[in-house]
């Protein structure tokens, strides 16, 4: 059970920090530092896209308008290091103990 609990938490950060590269990119761009019509930068940001959307649009559907600010990120980043928790306290850790 220790290979799964380390491959979710495995899974969990390298999300994370899938959000944060999208969050990043996106601020990049609507700052004008980034032009989206670089090739190389316009790939990075679909596949970001493709990656995070179908996760945050269901928390972004729930949210009310807050005027362009949009904290689904946060949200979720929230959700999943306390699925994480969630997971270390309720699934025991098992100790190898070898007796003869």
């Amino acid at each position: 059970m220790n290979a799964f609990i380390w491959l979710f938490d495995t899974v969990v950060q390298l999300f994370i920090y899938v959000l944060i590269a999208s969050a990043v990119l996106s601020w990049l761009v609507a700052f004008n530092v980034v032009n989206v019509r670089n090739p190389i930068v316009a790939q990075i940001g679909e596949v970001l896209y493709r990656i995070t959307e179908p996760v945050l649009r269901p928390i972004r559907n729930l949210l009310p308008n807050l005027g362009g600010i949009d904290i689904s990120p946060i949200i979720l980043i929230l959700l999943l290091l306390f699925a994480s928790r969630l997971l270390h306290e309720f699934v025991p850790t098992q100790t190898a103990v070898y007796t003869r």
